[in-house]
């Protein structure tokens, strides 16, 4: 299995709302039986918490069950566990990239809105990464989640896409061999 996580500051907003988007696109892409999605937060603030009831209605309308989500927060084999990590925001992403320095190994580990086509190239050694972050409408109303959300969708095809890519690299049985042998030489 491909292992994917969103992270954000307390899971309760972003990281619950892209993580229910990216298994609703994986399923569709027919991508759900070999991709497994989750989503943390770099703050134990409020683990044990469900998603925020704002992101929720909207989840709701939108067709996707938030009710079985319960804020985690990142550690060491939790980060390991996952082969594509994706940030919410800048600062999620250097706290990240640390994590993942200090390890020594890790996943890959991008800015979510990077992956979508309407913003510059990720490629590009120019790029604003701070532009591309994703606020948290936890400090809003009802509008800032529509466009969390807005924000999130866009991005969705292009992680799709670089995850099939992946999986088309390295047949998932390899993946899985690869990933057992890390996992296990790490604990």
């Amino acid at each position: 299995m491909y292992r994917i996580a969103t992270v954000c500051t307390g899971n309760i907003c972003r990281s619950p709302m892209a993580e229910l988007a990216l298994r609703q696109a994986f399923d569709q892409a027919g991508l759900g039986e070999r991709v497994v999605v989750d989503s943390a937060g770099i703050s134990e603030e409020e683990l044990g918490n469900g998603v925020d009831p704002r992101a929720a209605r909207l989840l709701e309308r939108l067709g996707l069950d938030p009710s079985g989500h319960r804020a985690q927060t990142i550690d060491d084999d939790w980060l390991q566990d996952h082969d594509l990590v994706l940030a919410m925001d800048t600062p999620h992403l250097r706290a990240l990239t640390r994590w993942v320095d200090r390890a020594g190994t890790g996943p890959e580990v991008h800015l979510f809105r990077s992956f979508d086509a309407t913003t510059a190239d990720p490629k590009a050694p120019t790029r604003d990464d701070a532009a591309l972050g994703i606020a948290d409408p936890w400090y809003g109303d009802e509008a800032g989640f529509q466009e969390t959300w807005d924000l999130i969708a866009a991005a969705v095809p292009g992680i799709v896409e670089h995850v099939r890519e992946q999986l088309d690299r390295v047949p998932i049985e390899e993946h899985d061999r690869n990933l057992s042998r890390t996992t296990t030489a790490g604990g």
